[in-house]
Protein backbone atom coordinates (compact mmCIF):
# COMPACT_ATOMS: atom_id res chain seq x y z
CA UNK A 1 0.00 0.00 0.00
CA UNK A 2 1.04 3.60 -0.28
CA UNK A 3 -0.01 7.06 0.59
CA UNK A 4 0.83 10.44 -1.15
CA UNK A 5 0.13 13.33 1.29
CA UNK A 6 -0.74 16.76 0.00
CA UNK A 7 0.03 19.89 3.01
CA UNK A 8 -2.02 22.73 1.52
CA UNK A 9 -3.20 26.26 2.81
CA UNK A 10 -6.45 27.48 2.58
CA UNK A 11 -7.49 30.68 1.46
CA UNK A 12 -9.52 32.66 4.07
CA UNK A 13 -13.23 31.93 4.85
CA UNK A 14 -12.40 29.18 2.01
CA UNK A 15 -12.61 25.96 4.24
CA UNK A 16 -16.76 25.46 3.81
CA UNK A 17 -16.35 25.36 -0.04
CA UNK A 18 -13.50 23.77 0.15
CA UNK A 19 -15.39 20.73 1.37
CA UNK A 20 -18.15 20.83 -0.16
CA UNK A 21 -15.74 20.67 -3.32
CA UNK A 22 -13.89 17.95 -2.36
CA UNK A 23 -16.79 15.65 -1.08
CA UNK A 24 -19.07 16.25 -4.13
CA UNK A 25 -15.92 16.45 -7.02
CA UNK A 26 -12.93 15.10 -5.96
CA UNK A 27 -13.74 12.36 -4.36
CA UNK A 28 -15.90 11.06 -6.90
CA UNK A 29 -12.54 11.13 -9.50
CA UNK A 30 -10.42 9.66 -6.68
CA UNK A 31 -13.24 6.93 -6.95
CA UNK A 32 -12.32 6.33 -10.52
CA UNK A 33 -8.77 5.85 -10.61
CA UNK A 34 -7.60 2.74 -10.81
CA UNK A 35 -5.97 1.20 -7.16
CA UNK A 36 -7.50 4.25 -5.09
CA UNK A 37 -8.50 3.11 -1.71
CA UNK A 38 -8.91 6.30 0.69
CA UNK A 39 -8.82 10.02 1.04
CA UNK A 40 -8.22 10.96 4.82
CA UNK A 41 -8.71 15.17 5.47
CA UNK A 42 -6.67 16.71 8.45
CA UNK A 43 -7.25 20.25 8.75
CA UNK A 44 -5.69 22.51 11.66
CA UNK A 45 -8.10 23.51 14.62
CA UNK A 46 -8.61 26.92 14.10
CA UNK A 47 -5.56 27.41 10.95
CA UNK A 48 -5.59 27.08 8.05
CA UNK A 49 -3.28 24.27 6.82
CA UNK A 50 -4.40 21.14 5.36
CA UNK A 51 -3.33 17.65 4.97
CA UNK A 52 -4.78 15.54 2.25
CA UNK A 53 -4.01 11.68 2.64
CA UNK A 54 -4.67 9.39 -0.21
CA UNK A 55 -4.07 5.77 0.05
CA UNK A 56 -3.44 3.36 -2.74
CA UNK A 57 -2.79 -0.03 -3.94
CA UNK A 58 -0.14 -0.02 -5.31
CA UNK A 59 2.91 2.83 -5.89
CA UNK A 60 2.24 2.77 -9.43
CA UNK A 61 -1.17 3.58 -9.24
CA UNK A 62 -0.41 6.52 -7.10
CA UNK A 63 1.99 7.85 -9.73
CA UNK A 64 -0.13 7.36 -12.40
CA UNK A 65 -2.50 9.77 -10.24
CA UNK A 66 0.38 11.99 -9.81
CA UNK A 67 0.76 12.19 -13.48
CA UNK A 68 -2.76 12.13 -14.78
CA UNK A 69 -5.48 13.07 -12.18
CA UNK A 70 -3.93 15.64 -9.92
CA UNK A 71 -2.98 18.11 -11.97
CA UNK A 72 -6.90 18.28 -12.82
CA UNK A 73 -7.87 18.28 -8.92
CA UNK A 74 -5.45 20.67 -8.30
CA UNK A 75 -7.12 23.02 -11.22
CA UNK A 76 -10.65 22.61 -9.52
CA UNK A 77 -9.43 23.25 -5.92
CA UNK A 78 -6.69 25.95 -6.91
CA UNK A 79 -9.34 29.05 -6.47
CA UNK A 80 -9.38 27.84 -2.14
CA UNK A 81 -5.59 27.26 -2.21
CA UNK A 82 -2.81 29.72 -1.16
CA UNK A 83 0.50 28.96 -2.52
CA UNK A 84 1.68 25.85 -4.01
CA UNK A 85 0.79 22.00 -2.30
CA UNK A 86 3.73 20.34 -1.20
CA UNK A 87 3.32 16.73 -2.08
CA UNK A 88 5.09 13.88 -0.07
CA UNK A 89 4.87 10.15 -1.24
CA UNK A 90 5.27 6.90 1.63
CA UNK A 91 4.54 3.22 1.36
CA UNK A 92 2.54 2.65 4.11
CA UNK A 93 4.47 0.40 6.94
CA UNK A 94 0.77 -0.44 9.16
CA UNK A 95 -2.83 0.26 9.36
CA UNK A 96 -5.27 -1.11 11.25
CA UNK A 97 -8.13 0.09 9.33
CA UNK A 98 -6.23 -1.18 5.94
CA UNK A 99 -5.49 -4.83 7.88
CA UNK A 100 -1.84 -4.11 6.59
CA UNK A 101 0.74 -5.65 9.23
CA UNK A 102 4.45 -5.14 9.94
CA UNK A 103 5.47 -8.10 7.45
CA UNK A 104 4.40 -5.20 4.59
CA UNK A 105 6.57 -3.10 5.31
CA UNK A 106 9.81 -5.49 6.30
CA UNK A 107 9.75 -7.23 2.98
CA UNK A 108 9.09 -4.15 0.93
CA UNK A 109 11.11 -1.18 2.67
CA UNK A 110 14.64 0.12 1.32
CA UNK A 111 15.87 0.82 4.48
CA UNK A 112 18.15 -1.84 5.53
CA UNK A 113 21.40 -2.08 8.16
CA UNK A 114 24.32 -2.75 6.40
CA UNK A 115 26.07 -6.37 7.42
CA UNK A 116 29.08 -5.56 9.31
CA UNK A 117 32.01 -6.46 7.06
CA UNK A 118 29.46 -5.32 3.57
CA UNK A 119 29.64 -1.96 3.41
CA UNK A 120 28.79 -1.43 7.28
CA UNK A 121 30.96 -1.20 10.16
Amino acid sequence: MFTRIVHLTLKTNAAPEFAKVLEHDVVPKLREEPGFLDELLLISAGGPDVMAISLWDEREDAENYARSGYPQVLRVLERFIEGTPRVETYQVGYSTLHSTGPSEFLKESPITTPVPGVGGG
